[in-house]
Protein backbone atom coordinates (compact mmCIF):
# COMPACT_ATOMS: atom_id res chain seq x y z
CA UNK A 1 0.00 0.00 0.00
CA UNK A 2 2.50 2.58 0.88
CA UNK A 3 4.14 1.12 -2.25
CA UNK A 4 1.37 1.77 -4.23
CA UNK A 5 0.86 5.65 -2.68
CA UNK A 6 4.51 6.43 -3.33
CA UNK A 7 3.54 5.46 -7.11
CA UNK A 8 0.79 7.52 -6.83
CA UNK A 9 2.69 10.53 -5.24
CA UNK A 10 5.09 10.70 -8.39
CA UNK A 11 2.84 10.27 -10.91
CA UNK A 12 0.88 13.58 -9.15
CA UNK A 13 4.10 15.32 -8.88
CA UNK A 14 5.04 14.67 -12.85
CA UNK A 15 1.40 16.28 -13.62
CA UNK A 16 1.88 19.30 -11.61
CA UNK A 17 5.19 19.84 -13.50
CA UNK A 18 3.69 19.47 -16.88
CA UNK A 19 0.63 21.90 -15.77
CA UNK A 20 2.19 24.39 -13.64
CA UNK A 21 5.62 24.68 -15.10
CA UNK A 22 7.51 24.01 -12.13
CA UNK A 23 9.98 22.29 -14.23
CA UNK A 24 12.61 25.00 -14.39
CA UNK A 25 14.29 23.21 -17.47
CA UNK A 26 10.80 23.24 -19.46
CA UNK A 27 11.26 27.40 -18.87
CA UNK A 28 15.12 27.55 -20.28
CA UNK A 29 15.06 30.27 -22.89
CA UNK A 30 17.59 31.67 -25.16
CA UNK A 31 18.72 34.85 -26.35
CA UNK A 32 20.31 35.09 -29.74
CA UNK A 33 21.35 37.87 -31.72
CA UNK A 34 23.65 39.14 -34.19
CA UNK A 35 26.08 42.25 -34.51
CA UNK A 36 25.37 42.43 -37.57
CA UNK A 37 21.47 42.22 -37.74
CA UNK A 38 19.93 45.25 -36.54
CA UNK A 39 16.48 46.88 -36.62
CA UNK A 40 16.90 50.58 -36.88
CA UNK A 41 17.44 53.10 -34.25
CA UNK A 42 16.18 52.13 -30.51
CA UNK A 43 13.15 54.06 -28.81
CA UNK A 44 14.41 55.69 -26.38
CA UNK A 45 10.35 56.81 -25.27
CA UNK A 46 11.28 55.46 -22.01
CA UNK A 47 13.20 58.13 -21.18
CA UNK A 48 11.29 61.00 -22.59
CA UNK A 49 9.26 62.24 -19.58
CA UNK A 50 9.24 61.56 -15.91
CA UNK A 51 6.63 62.61 -13.49
CA UNK A 52 6.81 64.41 -9.69
CA UNK A 53 4.51 65.27 -7.55
CA UNK A 54 3.79 68.91 -7.80
CA UNK A 55 5.66 72.28 -8.54
CA UNK A 56 6.30 73.39 -4.87
CA UNK A 57 8.24 70.11 -4.03
CA UNK A 58 10.37 71.35 -6.77
CA UNK A 59 12.00 74.15 -4.97
CA UNK A 60 13.46 71.83 -2.35
CA UNK A 61 17.07 71.56 -1.81
CA UNK A 62 16.62 67.64 -1.42
CA UNK A 63 14.02 67.37 -4.20
CA UNK A 64 16.74 69.27 -6.62
CA UNK A 65 19.69 66.86 -5.81
CA UNK A 66 17.62 64.15 -6.65
CA UNK A 67 16.50 65.24 -9.74
CA UNK A 68 19.76 65.72 -10.67
CA UNK A 69 21.43 62.45 -9.85
CA UNK A 70 18.50 61.15 -11.96
CA UNK A 71 19.28 63.13 -14.76
CA UNK A 72 22.48 62.04 -14.96
CA UNK A 73 21.88 58.28 -14.94
CA UNK A 74 18.55 58.01 -16.50
CA UNK A 75 18.77 61.01 -18.73
CA UNK A 76 15.02 61.83 -18.92
CA UNK A 77 13.88 64.57 -21.34
CA UNK A 78 11.14 66.29 -19.49
CA UNK A 79 9.69 66.41 -16.08
CA UNK A 80 6.10 67.19 -15.30
CA UNK A 81 4.04 67.87 -12.67
CA UNK A 82 0.91 69.47 -10.73
CA UNK A 83 0.36 72.23 -9.12
CA UNK A 84 2.16 75.04 -11.34
CA UNK A 85 -0.43 77.03 -11.06
CA UNK A 86 -1.58 76.66 -7.25
CA UNK A 87 -1.59 78.88 -4.44
CA UNK A 88 1.51 77.77 -3.08
CA UNK A 89 3.48 79.09 -6.13
CA UNK A 90 2.31 82.80 -5.85
CA UNK A 91 1.18 82.78 -9.35
CA UNK A 92 -2.64 84.57 -9.64
CA UNK A 93 -4.46 87.45 -7.35
CA UNK A 94 -7.04 89.82 -8.17
CA UNK A 95 -6.50 94.02 -6.57
CA UNK A 96 -8.99 95.54 -5.01
CA UNK A 97 -11.17 96.25 -8.49
CA UNK A 98 -11.04 92.67 -10.13
CA UNK A 99 -7.85 93.14 -11.82
CA UNK A 100 -5.57 90.14 -12.48
CA UNK A 101 -2.04 90.71 -10.99
CA UNK A 102 0.70 88.14 -12.74
CA UNK A 103 4.05 86.39 -10.53
CA UNK A 104 6.42 83.74 -11.92
CA UNK A 105 8.99 84.22 -9.32
CA UNK A 106 8.58 80.84 -8.02
CA UNK A 107 8.14 78.94 -10.90
CA UNK A 108 10.96 80.71 -12.68
CA UNK A 109 13.37 79.87 -10.07
CA UNK A 110 12.00 76.29 -11.06
CA UNK A 111 12.17 76.46 -14.20
CA UNK A 112 15.61 77.72 -14.35
CA UNK A 113 16.84 74.72 -12.39
CA UNK A 114 15.53 72.15 -14.77
CA UNK A 115 16.96 73.51 -17.83
CA UNK A 116 20.07 73.98 -16.31
CA UNK A 117 20.35 70.28 -15.95
CA UNK A 118 19.11 70.04 -19.34
CA UNK A 119 15.66 68.79 -18.72
CA UNK A 120 12.49 70.40 -20.10
CA UNK A 121 9.39 70.95 -18.53
CA UNK A 122 5.89 69.21 -19.72
CA UNK A 123 3.64 71.98 -18.51
CA UNK A 124 0.79 70.74 -17.09
CA UNK A 125 -1.36 73.81 -16.50
CA UNK A 126 -3.19 72.93 -13.31
CA UNK A 127 -4.85 73.60 -10.75
CA UNK A 128 -7.33 76.40 -10.64
CA UNK A 129 -5.54 79.74 -8.65
CA UNK A 130 -8.09 80.02 -5.64
CA UNK A 131 -8.62 83.86 -6.70
CA UNK A 132 -9.69 82.82 -10.08
CA UNK A 133 -12.00 79.24 -9.01
CA UNK A 134 -15.57 79.67 -9.30
CA UNK A 135 -16.00 77.40 -6.05
CA UNK A 136 -13.60 75.74 -3.10
CA UNK A 137 -12.84 72.47 -3.81
CA UNK A 138 -9.65 71.25 -3.39
CA UNK A 139 -7.58 67.72 -3.60
CA UNK A 140 -4.78 66.51 -1.74
CA UNK A 141 -3.32 67.82 1.53
CA UNK A 142 -1.66 70.78 -0.39
CA UNK A 143 -5.20 71.83 -1.23
CA UNK A 144 -5.02 72.20 -5.55
CA UNK A 145 -8.14 73.77 -6.07
CA UNK A 146 -10.09 71.66 -8.80
CA UNK A 147 -13.03 74.21 -9.91
CA UNK A 148 -13.54 76.06 -13.14
CA UNK A 149 -12.71 79.21 -13.15
CA UNK A 150 -14.72 82.15 -12.72
CA UNK A 151 -14.31 83.81 -15.78
CA UNK A 152 -12.80 81.76 -18.34
CA UNK A 153 -11.73 85.15 -20.42
CA UNK A 154 -9.22 85.83 -17.58
CA UNK A 155 -8.18 82.17 -17.55
CA UNK A 156 -7.39 82.03 -20.91
CA UNK A 157 -5.33 86.12 -20.25
CA UNK A 158 -3.42 84.24 -17.51
CA UNK A 159 -2.53 81.51 -20.02
CA UNK A 160 -1.37 84.15 -22.67
CA UNK A 161 0.34 85.73 -20.69
CA UNK A 162 2.22 82.73 -18.70
CA UNK A 163 2.98 81.69 -22.43
CA UNK A 164 4.56 84.82 -23.42
CA UNK A 165 6.30 85.35 -20.37
CA UNK A 166 7.77 81.49 -21.04
CA UNK A 167 9.08 83.55 -24.38
CA UNK A 168 10.52 85.88 -22.65
CA UNK A 169 12.63 84.42 -20.66
CA UNK A 170 13.90 80.98 -22.44
CA UNK A 171 12.88 82.24 -26.22
CA UNK A 172 10.87 80.97 -28.89
CA UNK A 173 13.13 77.92 -29.82
CA UNK A 174 13.12 76.87 -26.21
CA UNK A 175 9.28 76.82 -25.58
CA UNK A 176 8.45 75.17 -29.16
CA UNK A 177 10.04 71.94 -27.67
CA UNK A 178 7.81 72.29 -24.47
CA UNK A 179 4.21 70.53 -24.39
CA UNK A 180 1.17 72.21 -22.82
CA UNK A 181 -0.72 69.91 -21.37
CA UNK A 182 -4.27 71.27 -20.26
CA UNK A 183 -5.19 70.54 -16.23
CA UNK A 184 -5.35 66.68 -15.12
CA UNK A 185 -7.61 63.57 -15.23
CA UNK A 186 -10.66 65.92 -15.25
CA UNK A 187 -12.38 62.56 -15.75
CA UNK A 188 -12.51 62.18 -12.20
CA UNK A 189 -15.12 64.14 -11.22
CA UNK A 190 -15.30 65.63 -9.10
CA UNK A 191 -11.99 64.43 -7.52
CA UNK A 192 -9.79 66.64 -10.16
CA UNK A 193 -12.48 68.60 -11.43
CA UNK A 194 -15.82 69.53 -10.26
CA UNK A 195 -17.01 70.45 -13.58
CA UNK A 196 -18.36 68.55 -16.77
CA UNK A 197 -16.70 67.44 -19.76
CA UNK A 198 -18.15 69.85 -21.82
CA UNK A 199 -16.85 72.54 -19.23
CA UNK A 200 -13.29 70.59 -19.64
CA UNK A 201 -13.55 70.93 -23.49
CA UNK A 202 -14.10 74.81 -22.91
CA UNK A 203 -11.11 75.30 -20.22
CA UNK A 204 -9.01 72.98 -23.03
CA UNK A 205 -10.16 75.41 -25.51
CA UNK A 206 -9.75 78.79 -24.01
CA UNK A 207 -6.02 77.53 -22.91
CA UNK A 208 -4.97 76.76 -26.45
CA UNK A 209 -6.34 79.99 -27.87
CA UNK A 210 -4.10 81.22 -24.79
CA UNK A 211 -1.09 79.15 -25.88
CA UNK A 212 -1.14 79.70 -29.89
CA UNK A 213 -2.01 83.65 -29.72
CA UNK A 214 1.70 83.80 -28.39
CA UNK A 215 2.97 81.42 -30.65
CA UNK A 216 0.99 78.68 -33.58
CA UNK A 217 3.94 76.50 -33.07
CA UNK A 218 3.71 75.90 -29.59
CA UNK A 219 2.47 72.26 -28.74
CA UNK A 220 -0.83 72.30 -26.46
CA UNK A 221 -2.84 69.15 -25.79
CA UNK A 222 -4.74 66.92 -22.90
CA UNK A 223 -7.20 65.52 -21.92
CA UNK A 224 -4.47 63.97 -19.69
CA UNK A 225 -7.49 61.73 -18.27
CA UNK A 226 -7.20 58.80 -16.05
CA UNK A 227 -7.82 55.15 -17.17
CA UNK A 228 -7.28 56.16 -20.67
CA UNK A 229 -10.19 57.92 -21.36
CA UNK A 230 -11.89 60.80 -23.87
CA UNK A 231 -9.46 60.22 -26.16
CA UNK A 232 -12.06 59.67 -29.14
CA UNK A 233 -14.33 62.65 -27.54
CA UNK A 234 -11.26 65.21 -27.36
CA UNK A 235 -10.46 64.78 -31.24
CA UNK A 236 -13.64 64.86 -32.15
CA UNK A 237 -14.32 68.08 -29.93
CA UNK A 238 -11.51 70.08 -31.82
CA UNK A 239 -12.03 68.91 -35.05
CA UNK A 240 -15.73 69.76 -35.19
CA UNK A 241 -14.68 72.83 -33.25
CA UNK A 242 -11.31 73.80 -35.27
CA UNK A 243 -9.09 73.91 -31.97
CA UNK A 244 -5.96 73.17 -32.00
CA UNK A 245 -4.69 70.02 -30.77
CA UNK A 246 -1.51 68.80 -30.77
CA UNK A 247 -1.00 65.59 -29.09
CA UNK A 248 -3.08 63.08 -26.69
CA UNK A 249 -1.94 62.82 -22.85
CA UNK A 250 -3.91 59.81 -20.73
CA UNK A 251 -3.33 58.08 -18.38
CA UNK A 252 -2.82 54.27 -17.05
CA UNK A 253 -2.07 52.27 -13.53
CA UNK A 254 -1.64 48.45 -13.32
CA UNK A 255 -3.94 47.50 -10.28
CA UNK A 256 -7.71 47.13 -10.35
CA UNK A 257 -10.28 48.45 -8.05
CA UNK A 258 -10.10 52.36 -9.02
CA UNK A 259 -8.03 55.46 -10.17
CA UNK A 260 -7.76 57.67 -7.34
CA UNK A 261 -6.67 57.14 -3.81
CA UNK A 262 -6.11 60.86 -2.74
CA UNK A 263 -4.70 59.80 1.05
CA UNK A 264 -3.36 56.21 -0.13
CA UNK A 265 -6.27 54.34 2.58
CA UNK A 266 -7.52 52.13 -0.18
CA UNK A 267 -6.43 48.40 -0.93
CA UNK A 268 -5.24 47.91 -4.50
CA UNK A 269 -4.83 44.53 -5.90
CA UNK A 270 -1.95 43.99 -8.93
CA UNK A 271 -3.69 43.49 -12.29
CA UNK A 272 -3.08 39.50 -13.20
CA UNK A 273 -3.99 40.73 -17.34
CA UNK A 274 -1.04 40.16 -19.36
CA UNK A 275 -2.53 43.12 -21.08
CA UNK A 276 -2.43 45.65 -17.90
CA UNK A 277 -0.91 49.04 -18.86
CA UNK A 278 0.07 48.07 -22.54
CA UNK A 279 -3.03 47.04 -23.94
CA UNK A 280 -4.40 50.93 -23.00
CA UNK A 281 -1.54 52.50 -24.71
CA UNK A 282 -2.60 50.24 -27.98
CA UNK A 283 -6.10 51.20 -27.63
CA UNK A 284 -4.92 54.54 -27.55
CA UNK A 285 -2.94 54.64 -30.58
CA UNK A 286 -5.65 52.54 -32.19
CA UNK A 287 -8.00 55.03 -31.32
CA UNK A 288 -5.92 57.88 -32.75
CA UNK A 289 -5.00 56.10 -35.68
CA UNK A 290 -9.05 55.72 -36.74
CA UNK A 291 -9.82 59.58 -35.90
CA UNK A 292 -9.69 62.62 -38.39
CA UNK A 293 -6.01 63.22 -36.64
CA UNK A 294 -4.76 60.02 -36.86
CA UNK A 295 -0.99 61.50 -36.40
CA UNK A 296 -1.16 62.60 -33.02
CA UNK A 297 1.46 62.36 -30.62
CA UNK A 298 0.38 60.17 -27.90
CA UNK A 299 1.65 60.75 -24.08
CA UNK A 300 1.42 58.58 -21.76
CA UNK A 301 1.87 61.33 -18.55
CA UNK A 302 1.47 59.16 -15.57
CA UNK A 303 2.03 55.45 -15.14
CA UNK A 304 2.64 52.93 -12.51
CA UNK A 305 2.16 49.91 -11.30
CA UNK A 306 -0.64 51.42 -8.72
CA UNK A 307 -2.06 54.15 -8.73
CA UNK A 308 -2.15 54.91 -5.06
CA UNK A 309 0.99 56.74 -2.84
CA UNK A 310 0.75 54.21 -0.44
CA UNK A 311 1.34 50.60 -2.56
CA UNK A 312 4.47 48.63 -1.30
CA UNK A 313 4.99 47.13 -5.07
CA UNK A 314 6.76 50.30 -5.37
CA UNK A 315 9.24 49.48 -2.68
CA UNK A 316 9.37 46.09 -4.25
CA UNK A 317 11.61 44.19 -6.60
CA UNK A 318 9.36 43.12 -8.48
CA UNK A 319 8.63 46.61 -9.99
CA UNK A 320 12.07 46.42 -11.95
CA UNK A 321 10.78 43.56 -13.92
CA UNK A 322 7.43 44.78 -14.26
CA UNK A 323 8.49 48.16 -15.90
CA UNK A 324 10.96 46.85 -18.11
CA UNK A 325 8.15 44.00 -19.18
CA UNK A 326 4.86 46.64 -19.86
CA UNK A 327 7.54 49.15 -21.61
CA UNK A 328 8.48 46.25 -24.27
CA UNK A 329 4.86 45.56 -24.15
CA UNK A 330 3.87 49.14 -25.55
CA UNK A 331 6.51 49.17 -28.21
CA UNK A 332 6.08 51.63 -30.80
CA UNK A 333 2.53 53.27 -29.70
CA UNK A 334 3.70 55.73 -27.15
CA UNK A 335 5.60 58.79 -27.82
CA UNK A 336 6.50 58.54 -24.26
CA UNK A 337 5.49 56.81 -20.98
CA UNK A 338 6.27 59.00 -17.96
CA UNK A 339 6.74 56.94 -14.84
CA UNK A 340 4.93 58.48 -12.13
CA UNK A 341 7.32 59.83 -10.17
CA UNK A 342 10.85 59.87 -9.25
CA UNK A 343 10.84 60.99 -5.97
CA UNK A 344 9.32 60.27 -2.59
CA UNK A 345 9.33 63.61 -2.28
CA UNK A 346 5.78 64.35 -2.61
CA UNK A 347 3.18 65.35 -0.53
CA UNK A 348 -0.44 64.92 -2.04
CA UNK A 349 -1.34 62.40 1.17
CA UNK A 350 0.96 64.56 3.66
CA UNK A 351 4.71 64.83 4.56
CA UNK A 352 5.12 60.61 4.54
CA UNK A 353 6.08 59.67 8.30
CA UNK A 354 8.01 56.77 7.60
CA UNK A 355 11.32 55.78 5.02
CA UNK A 356 9.39 53.48 3.06
CA UNK A 357 5.57 53.59 2.93
CA UNK A 358 4.46 52.47 -0.57
CA UNK A 359 5.73 55.63 -1.99
CA UNK A 360 5.37 56.18 -5.86
CA UNK A 361 9.20 57.53 -6.33
CA UNK A 362 12.09 55.58 -8.09
CA UNK A 363 13.83 57.03 -4.97
CA UNK A 364 12.37 57.28 -1.65
CA UNK A 365 12.51 60.70 0.45
CA UNK A 366 16.61 59.84 1.32
CA UNK A 367 17.43 59.58 -2.15
CA UNK A 368 17.80 55.66 -1.59
CA UNK A 369 17.57 53.71 -4.75
CA UNK A 370 14.94 51.51 -5.22
CA UNK A 371 14.32 48.27 -7.65
CA UNK A 372 12.26 50.26 -9.97
CA UNK A 373 15.37 52.78 -10.06
CA UNK A 374 17.69 50.59 -11.81
CA UNK A 375 15.01 49.60 -14.29
CA UNK A 376 15.38 53.26 -16.09
CA UNK A 377 19.45 53.74 -15.23
CA UNK A 378 19.73 50.03 -16.87
CA UNK A 379 17.49 51.14 -19.92
CA UNK A 380 20.15 54.42 -20.29
CA UNK A 381 23.18 52.04 -20.80
CA UNK A 382 21.62 50.71 -23.38
CA UNK A 383 23.69 51.76 -27.17
CA UNK A 384 21.58 53.72 -30.22
CA UNK A 385 21.41 51.31 -32.20
CA UNK A 386 18.66 48.32 -31.98
CA UNK A 387 19.74 44.50 -32.64
CA UNK A 388 17.12 42.23 -33.93
CA UNK A 389 16.03 40.15 -31.14
CA UNK A 390 13.07 37.56 -31.15
CA UNK A 391 13.09 37.22 -27.36
CA UNK A 392 9.82 39.29 -25.93
CA UNK A 393 11.46 40.04 -22.58
CA UNK A 394 15.12 41.86 -23.53
CA UNK A 395 16.61 44.93 -25.87
CA UNK A 396 19.28 44.30 -27.62
CA UNK A 397 21.85 46.87 -28.59
CA UNK A 398 25.27 47.85 -30.02
CA UNK A 399 26.80 51.66 -29.91
CA UNK A 400 29.25 53.29 -32.22
CA UNK A 401 32.31 51.46 -30.44
CA UNK A 402 31.97 48.00 -31.03
CA UNK A 403 30.00 47.65 -27.63
CA UNK A 404 27.23 45.45 -27.12
CA UNK A 405 24.29 45.59 -24.33
CA UNK A 406 21.94 43.09 -23.64
CA UNK A 407 18.98 43.59 -20.95
CA UNK A 408 17.29 40.96 -20.05
CA UNK A 409 14.51 39.76 -17.37
CA UNK A 410 12.50 37.44 -16.11
CA UNK A 411 8.56 39.18 -15.12
CA UNK A 412 6.51 36.75 -13.34
CA UNK A 413 3.20 37.90 -11.73
CA UNK A 414 3.46 36.22 -8.11
CA UNK A 415 0.62 37.69 -6.89
CA UNK A 416 -2.03 35.25 -5.30
CA UNK A 417 -5.03 37.22 -6.48
CA UNK A 418 -7.96 39.68 -5.89
CA UNK A 419 -8.45 37.96 -2.12
CA UNK A 420 -5.02 39.67 -1.01
CA UNK A 421 -4.15 43.00 -1.57
CA UNK A 422 -1.16 44.32 -2.60
CA UNK A 423 -0.70 46.54 0.95
CA UNK A 424 -0.39 42.66 2.85
CA UNK A 425 1.30 40.94 -0.04
CA UNK A 426 4.40 43.13 -1.03
CA UNK A 427 5.59 44.43 2.95
CA UNK A 428 6.48 40.60 2.96
CA UNK A 429 10.03 38.90 2.76
CA UNK A 430 9.20 37.26 -0.73
CA UNK A 431 12.08 35.10 -1.89
CA UNK A 432 12.03 34.39 -5.74
CA UNK A 433 12.32 31.20 -7.13
CA UNK A 434 14.40 29.80 -9.84
CA UNK A 435 12.89 30.48 -13.36
CA UNK A 436 15.47 28.52 -15.07
CA UNK A 437 18.75 29.54 -17.45
CA UNK A 438 18.82 32.11 -20.10
CA UNK A 439 21.07 30.61 -22.50
CA UNK A 440 23.03 34.25 -24.54
CA UNK A 441 24.39 33.77 -27.80
CA UNK A 442 25.79 36.51 -29.52
CA UNK A 443 27.31 36.52 -32.99
CA UNK A 444 29.43 38.90 -35.72
CA UNK A 445 31.26 40.28 -32.57
CA UNK A 446 34.51 42.09 -33.57
CA UNK A 447 37.60 39.46 -33.06
CA UNK A 448 39.51 40.97 -29.82
CA UNK A 449 39.49 41.06 -26.15
CA UNK A 450 36.56 42.27 -24.16
CA UNK A 451 35.38 43.37 -20.41
CA UNK A 452 32.05 41.93 -19.97
CA UNK A 453 30.29 43.91 -17.24
CA UNK A 454 27.46 42.34 -15.47
CA UNK A 455 24.53 44.08 -13.61
CA UNK A 456 21.70 43.08 -11.76
CA UNK A 457 18.17 43.47 -10.35
CA UNK A 458 16.15 41.37 -8.43
CA UNK A 459 15.92 39.94 -4.30
CA UNK A 460 18.31 41.21 -2.30
CA UNK A 461 20.43 42.27 -5.13
CA UNK A 462 19.79 45.98 -5.60
CA UNK A 463 16.49 45.22 -2.90
CA UNK A 464 16.82 48.34 -0.76
CA UNK A 465 13.42 47.59 1.09
CA UNK A 466 14.90 43.84 1.94
CA UNK A 467 17.79 45.57 3.76
CA UNK A 468 15.36 47.80 5.57
CA UNK A 469 13.05 45.16 6.54
CA UNK A 470 16.10 43.67 7.51
CA UNK A 471 16.92 46.33 9.85
CA UNK A 472 13.21 45.36 11.38
CA UNK A 473 11.37 48.27 9.87
CA UNK A 474 12.80 51.51 11.99
CA UNK A 475 10.72 54.13 11.67
CA UNK A 476 13.13 56.66 10.94
CA UNK A 477 16.99 55.90 9.29
CA UNK A 478 19.91 57.11 10.85
CA UNK A 479 22.74 58.62 8.84
CA UNK A 480 24.34 55.36 9.32
CA UNK A 481 21.56 53.69 8.28
CA UNK A 482 20.93 55.50 5.11
CA UNK A 483 24.35 55.40 4.11
CA UNK A 484 24.42 51.63 4.58
CA UNK A 485 21.37 51.06 2.44
CA UNK A 486 22.64 53.28 -0.15
CA UNK A 487 26.45 51.82 -0.27
CA UNK A 488 24.57 47.96 -0.74
CA UNK A 489 22.16 49.36 -3.55
CA UNK A 490 24.03 51.41 -5.34
CA UNK A 491 23.73 49.73 -9.17
CA UNK A 492 27.09 48.89 -9.82
CA UNK A 493 28.79 45.69 -11.55
CA UNK A 494 27.79 42.26 -9.88
CA UNK A 495 30.78 41.01 -11.42
CA UNK A 496 33.20 42.10 -14.69
CA UNK A 497 34.91 39.42 -16.53
CA UNK A 498 37.66 39.45 -19.46
CA UNK A 499 36.76 37.62 -22.51
CA UNK A 500 38.10 36.95 -25.97
CA UNK A 501 36.19 36.82 -29.00
CA UNK A 502 38.16 34.37 -31.73
CA UNK A 503 37.50 34.97 -35.65
CA UNK A 504 34.09 33.37 -35.40
CA UNK A 505 32.87 36.47 -33.47
CA UNK A 506 30.81 34.21 -31.10
CA UNK A 507 29.82 34.20 -27.39
CA UNK A 508 27.52 31.89 -25.33
CA UNK A 509 26.73 32.04 -21.96
CA UNK A 510 24.65 30.09 -19.68
CA UNK A 511 22.84 32.44 -17.01
CA UNK A 512 20.45 31.10 -14.24
CA UNK A 513 17.90 33.33 -13.49
CA UNK A 514 15.06 33.60 -10.83
CA UNK A 515 11.74 35.22 -11.03
CA UNK A 516 11.44 39.00 -11.47
CA UNK A 517 15.75 39.30 -12.30
CA UNK A 518 16.80 41.87 -14.29
CA UNK A 519 20.52 41.26 -15.78
CA UNK A 520 22.29 44.03 -17.84
CA UNK A 521 25.50 42.67 -20.06
CA UNK A 522 27.63 45.23 -21.35
CA UNK A 523 30.60 43.81 -23.82
CA UNK A 524 32.82 46.47 -23.56
CA UNK A 525 35.48 46.26 -26.43
CA UNK A 526 39.39 46.70 -25.65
Amino acid sequence: MKRNLAILFILLSLININLFGQNTAAQNRIIKVDYNKTSGALNTMFKECIGAGRANEGLRADWQQQLAMTKKECDFKYIRMHGLLSDDMAVYREGSKGNPEYNYQYIDALYDFLLSIKIKPFVELGFMPSALASGKETIFWWKGNVTPPKDYKKWEDLIRNLTQHFTERYGAEEVKTWYFEVWNEPNLSPGFWTGTQAEYFKLYEYAARGIKSVNPAYKVGGPATAGAAWVPETIDFCVKNNIPLDFISTHTYGVKQGFLDEFGTTGTVLNKEESSISGDVINSRNQISNSAKPKLELHYTEWSTSYTPSDPIHDSYHSAAYILQKLKQVGNAANSMSYWVFTDIFEEAGPRFTPFHGGFGLLNTQGIKKPAYFSYSFLNKLGETELQNKDTSSWATKNGKGNVQLLFWDFTNTHPGDSVNNQTYYIQDLPSKPKGTVKIEVEGLQKGNYTLEIYKVGYKVNDAYADYLAMGKPSQLTKEQVKSIKEKNNGTLIAAEKITINANGTFNKDFKINENDVFLLNFVKL
